[in-house]
């Protein structure tokens, strides 16, 4: 039986190779600026929710006897995820659509 594929010319096909490859090259391009940007984004995050969660538990009673470590890292980490996958995903969205507009 024969095949249901078409063949391209070689001329054909190295076009869409390159183009393949620009594509490929512009996705990493975005998708390292958002792990950068996220990155930054979550030591900040840390830095700004360590210093508050670490006040009250030191300043005030209530937090002293119902904060354990355990929860002090919870809320810490909480706030630095989030603010990493947040600006990491706005970033590669905003980098996709400036991009779009180029192809």
């Amino acid at each position: 039986m024969a095949s249901s594929r078409v063949r391209l010319p070689a001329a054909a096909t190295n076009v869409s190779a390159a183009y393949f490859d620009q594509k490929m090259a512009m996705a990493k391009q975005c998708s390292h600026e958002g792990v950068v940007a996220g990155a930054r984004a979550a030591v900040i995050a840390t830095i700004a929710s360590a210093i508050p969660t670490l006040a009250s538990v030191r300043m005030l009673p209530w937090a002293r006897s119902y904060l354990n470590p355990t929860a002090q890292c919870l809320i810490i980490s909480t706030a630095a995820g989030a603010a990493y996958f947040i600006v990491a995903d706005k970033t590669v969205l905003a980098s996709a659509r400036k991009n779009s507009f180029n192809a």
